[in-house]
């Protein structure tokens, strides 16, 4: 976006609300498409931790660029994790196979968070020239940055590792506000810088991930989360790049999600497009929502389920093809290239 290679680009001019005449220019690109279901990602990644691949450049990058080479997609996203900046900022954090992110002291009392270190600026440089060094391959394909929002952050930090209903977050959310706020603020601040030096070095748009935030009601979202999000993402609001904001189980909180200062809303599986976009007001651009359980399914049943995804897409301004959640590790790699034949119009009937 910096120089302009990536602005006629179908997904960029989707994000701005321009849908295609032509199928072949539909955009299209997965979560987690980085990986996961792909031997080539597997080769690489062969004995590097999650965290050291992410702050590798050339292999981070390599990692990117991998699904963009073998699918077809219209956009690679930055190989990293949501706890990366976390670890950036002296967060004592590791990825654990089979569980996730654990950290080594939860965060839970006023003193806790009083002695998180602020992010130095300085820490951010592998993930500045993993995106140098993918923005130099790939052209004008986009390459999108992301980021956890404050509440999935602070909902790891609360817990101490992955929860199903984070609990503790909303315990502390609730029994002491004013250390939820703090905690809150630095979770945003963390996120937002991590963001913007993304889009300066290079990245095309931006996609805030909350992935617990379905766990919220609306009202607890709008009081308790939504400030931080906004807060989080005023730290590219001068840059001129569309936000992406995503998050499961969130049917309920789209309209919120979308003021916090979102272009697009990505929308989980649960909730059909049309439906979404009637609760948006039919003002916003959307992505998703092929079902990842799909995938495993015969093809014609896949096939009919990702047109019947683009028909009901077709009901907002524009509408970027994507999966509901991310790509299950045990997806067939060539299927999604097959999806993306499909979502291009070169697939037959």
């Amino acid at each position: 976006m910096i120089d302009g290679r990536t602005a006629q680009s179908p997904l960029v001019r989707a994000f701005a609300g321009h849908r295609p005449a032509d199928p072949s220019t539909r955009p299209v690109w997965f979560m987690r498409q980085a990986g996961r279901s792909l031997p080539e990602y597997r080769a690489t990644r062969a004995g590097v931790a999650m965290l050291d691949a992410c702050l590798t450049p050339e292999l981070a990058s390599e990692i990117t660029l991998q699904p963009v080479r073998r699918h077809g997609v219209d956009a690679g996203i930055l190989f990293s994790d949501i706890v990366v900046p976390l670890r950036l900022a002296g967060v004592a954090v590791e990825i654990v196979p089979g569980r996730g992110p654990v950290f080594d002291h939860p965060v839970r009392t006023a003193a806790d968070v009083a002695a998180l270190p602020p992010l130095d600026p300085g820490a951010l440089a592998p993930v500045e020239e993993a995106v140098r060094l993918t923005v130099a391959e790939l052209g004008s394909t986009p390459l999108l940055g992301f980021a956890g929002a404050p509440f999935t952050l602070a909902s790891y930090l609360v817990e101490g590792g992955p929860s199903k209903d984070q609990l503790a977050a909303r315990t502390l959310m609730h029994a002491d506000p004013a250390t939820w706020r703090a905690l809150m603020d630095w979770c945003a601040d963390v996120t937002g810088a991590f963001l913007r030096a993304q889009v300066l070095a290079g990245t095309s748009a931006v996609q805030l991930f909350d992935s617990w935030a379905g766990a919220l009601s609306l009202a607890d979202y709008t009081a308790h989360a939504a400030p931080a999000s906004r807060r989080a993402l005023s730290h590219v609001a001068d840059l001129g790049v569309p936000v992406v904001h995503f998050g499961t189980g969130t049917g309920e909180l789209l309209g919120a999600m979308r003021e916090v200062g979102a272009d697009v809303v990505g929308v989980d599986h649960r909730l059909p497009l049309d439906e979404a976009n009637r609760r948006l007001g039919g003002t916003t651009v959307l992505q998703g929502n092929v079902d990842p359980a799909y995938l495993a399914a015969p093809w014609e049943v896949l096939a009919a389920h990702v047109r019947d995804v683009v028909e009901r897409g077709g009901s907002a301004p524009a509408h970027v093809l994507n999966l509901g959640h991310g790509v299950p590790p045990t997806t067939d790699p060539d299927v999604l290239t097959r999806v993306v034949a499909l979502a291009h119009g070169h697939e037959p009937a």
